[in-house]
C-alpha cells in the first residue's frame, strides 16, 4: 500500500511540475533508467559487426521529401498513433546499425528536384534539375543532348545480372523517382507522347511512359500513372470522363504484357488479391489514373497500400534464386509537404516505416541489403514550446508576441501563408489536426518548395557498414553496385551470402515458440 501511495505521489508532482504533460513515466525520473538504456544500447553498438558478403538482394526504400523534421515528426506520429507519446517511439528505419547523410544539390542548382536526385542515387552520377537518367552534359528539355549523355541504373544493371528488378511506387509510375530507374530523358514532364515537345519529337526522343516498358524488362511495377499508357480515345476503368493521354494510339499494356508468360495487369485491389505470386512471374497494377491517393484518403477495398504492394512484390521477385532489386517509394509524402498539408505527409512516412517492417519479416538481413534514404527535404520545421507528449499536429504552448497560439509544425513558405487586415489567423488544435488544414508558412506561395539540407540514408544488410560520413548522394548507387558485385563492381570478388536458404527471422521466432508449446519440451 504504501508503495502505490508512492507511486500516486510521484505522478501528481510530475503533473504540478510540468504543465500538459501526462506521459512521464515515473522511472524516468531516476537515473538508473537512463544509465540502463545507455549501457544496452553502448552493448549494442559494440556489438554490431559488418557483414562483408555480397548481397543477394537489394531494397531500396525512398522518402521522397522526407528530410530529417520529417524522420522525427513521423516517429513521434507513429508513436502517438498507438497511445503512446511518441517521443520515445523508434521507427523501424530507426534500428538501421548504419547511418550518413548525404548531399543532395543537383548539378546546376543548390535546392535539387527529384529527378537530377533520382539519377544520383540510381545511377551514380548527379544530374540537372529536371532531368533523369542522363548526365548534367543534358540541359533540360534539350532531347537532342541525351543522345551519348545516359546513364544506366542499378536496377538495369541488377536485371543484366540476372536478378529479378521490381518498382512499387505511390506515385505514378512514371513520376521522376521511379522513373530514373527505367528512363533516359531531358524533362522529367514528358510522361506520354502528348508532353513532347516539337523539338523532342524532330529529334526522337521517347516519352518516359514508352520507355518503361521498352528500355528494360521489370518484373514488377506498382503504383499509379494509368492514363499515360493508353490512347486517348480509352476511357479509364474507374473513372468514366478520364481518358488515357497517348496520341500514337498505342496501349501500352498490351504491349507490356506480350511475349510474357505468367504475367498479369490490374487495376484494383479485388484482382491485386487475387494473383498468386508463386504462379505470377510478371505483374503490372496501375491503380489510379495519376497518383494513388495519399493513405489517409485511400479506399482500402479499391486500392492497396504501398506496404501491401511490396509484399507482393518480394514474393514475386524473391523466387529467382539469383536474388532481385526492390525500389520501393513513398513518394506522397512530397506531395503531402508541397501542399503544405503536414498531416498527410507525416502520414505517409509513417506507412513507408510499416513496409520497412514488413520487408524485414518477408527477407534475411544476412543476405538482403536494406536501404532507406531521402531523395530531398522540404522546408518544413518542428518546433516550439510543447510538452512531452504534445500532439505532432497541436499547438505550442507559448503564444507569438501577437498574442496568438501557433502549431509547432510549421512551413518556411507556401500556400498555408495567410494574413488578415494585417495579421496572422490564431490556432487551435481542432483546426490543426483536421486532415485538410495547412500549418502556417511564412511566404506565400502556390507550393511550398524543397529544402537544401542533407538527409539522411539508414541502412542494414551486407556491406551496410559502407554508408559513413557525410557523402555525395551518387555514392548511393556506388555502395548499392559494390555489395550486389554489379556494373561497374561486378568483380567486387566478395564471398556469397553468409547462408544459404537460411530461414527468415520471422519464421525462426515462430518455430522456437512451437517449441517452447511442444509437450517434449524441457
Amino acid at each position: 500500500m504504501a508503495q502505490r501511495h508512492k507511486l500516486l505521489l510521484a505522478g501528481l508532482l510530475i503533473f504540478i511540475s510540468v504543465p500538459w504533460t501526462w506521459c512521464v513515466s515515473e522511472e524516468e525520473l531516476h537515473a538508473s533508467y537512463w544509465n540502463n538504456k545507455g549501457r544496452e544500447a553502448l552493448h549494442t553498438a559494440m556489438n554490431v559487426q559488418p557483414n562483408n558478403h555480397q548481397a543477394k538482394n537489394v531494397i531500396l526504400f525512398l522518402g521522397d521529401g522526407m528530410g530529417i523534421p520529417t524522420v522525427t515528426a513521423a516517429r513521434i506520429l507513429k508513436g502517438q498513433l498507438a497511445g503512446q507519446s511518441g517521443e520515445e517511439t523508434s521507427l523501424v528505419m530507426d534500428t538501421f546499425p548504419h547511418l550518413a547523410l548525404s548531399k543532395t544539390y543537383n548539378v546546376d542548382q543548390q535546392m535539387p528536384d527529384s529527378a537530377g536526385t533520382a539519377t544520383a542515387y540510381l545511377c551514380g552520377v548527379k544530374a540537372n534539375y529536371g532531368t533523369m537518367g542522363v548526365t548534367a552534359a543534358t540541359p533540360r528539355s534539350n532531347c537532342k543532348a541525351t543522345y551519348g549523355n545516359e546513364v544506366n541504373s542499378v536496377l538495369y544493371r541488377a536485371k543484366k545480372a540476372g536478378k529479378s528488378v521490381g518498382i512499387v511506387t505511390t506515385t505514378r509510375v512514371q513520376h521522376a523517382s521511379p522513373g530514373a530507374n527505367y528512363a533516359h530523358t531531358a524533362n522529367r514532364n514528358w510522361y506520354s507522347d502528348s508532353d513532347l515537345t516539337s523539338e523532342a519529337v524532330r529529334n526522337g526522343c521517347r516519352d518516359i511512359a514508352y520507355q518503361l516498358i521498352k528500355n528494360v524488362e521489370i518484373d514488377v511495377i506498382l503504383g499509379g500513372g494509368r492514363q499515360y499508357m493508353f490512347p486517348s480515345n480509352m476511357q479509364d476503368p474507374e473513372y468514366p470522363t478520364y481518358t488515357g493521354d497517348r496520341l500514337d494510339g498505342q496501349n501500352l499494356v498490351i504491349e507490356w504484357l506480350k511475349n510474357k508468360k505468367k504475367s498479369k495487369y490490374v487495376w484494383n485491389k479485388a484482382d491485386f488479391d487475387a494473383v498468386n505470386p508463386a504462379t505470377t512471374d510478371f505483374l503490372m497494377g496501375l491503380f489510379e489514373p495519376k497518383d494513388c491517393r495519399y493513405e489517409l484518403e485511400r479506399d482500402p477495398s479499391m486500392d492497396p497500400s504501398l506496404t501491401e504492394m511490396m509484399e507482393k512484390a518480394i514474393k514475386i521477385l524473391s523466387k529467382n534464386p539469383k536474388g532481385f532489386y526492390l525500389f520501393v517509394e513513398g513518394g506522397r509524402i512530397d506531395h503531402g509537404h508541397h501542399g503544405g498539408r503536414a498531416i498527410r505527409a507525416l502520414h505517409e512516412a509513417v506507412e513507408l516505416d510499416r513496409a520497412v517492417g514488413r520487408a524485414a519479416e518477408l527477407t534475411s538481413v544476412l543476405d538482403t541489403l536494406s536501404v532507406v534514404t531521402a531523395d530531398h527535404s522540404h522546408v518544413f520545421a518542428f518546433g516550439g514550446h510543447s510538452a512531452r507528449g504534445n500532439s505532432v499536429l497541436g499547438l505550442s504552448r507559448s503564444l507569438g508576441t501577437d498574442n496568438k497560439h501557433f502549431t509547432t509544425a510549421v512551413y518556411g513558405n507556401g500556400p498555408g501563408y495567410e494574413i488578415t487586415n494585417g495579421t496572422r489567423p490564431d490556432m487551435n488544435e481542432s483546426v490543426s489536426s483536421d486532415k485538410d488544414y495547412r500549418q502556417q508558412a511564412t511566404v506565400p506561395l502556390d507550393s511550398e518548395t524543397h529544402g537544401i539540407e542533407d538527409v539522411a540514408i539508414f541502412a542494414k544488410g551486407p556491406m551496410s557498414h559502407l554508408f559513413h560520413g557525410v557523402q555525395e548522394q551518387s555514392y548511393i548507387a556506388h555502395v548499392i553496385a559494390y555489395a550486389a558485385c554489379l556494373e561497374p563492381y561486378d568483380n567486387c570478388r566478395l564471398p556469397p551470402p553468409s547462408h544459404a536458404g537460411a530461414i527468415s527471422p520471422s519464421l525462426l521466432l515462430l518455430l522456437l515458440g512451437l517449441l517452447l508449446l511442444s509437450p517434449y519440451s524441457v
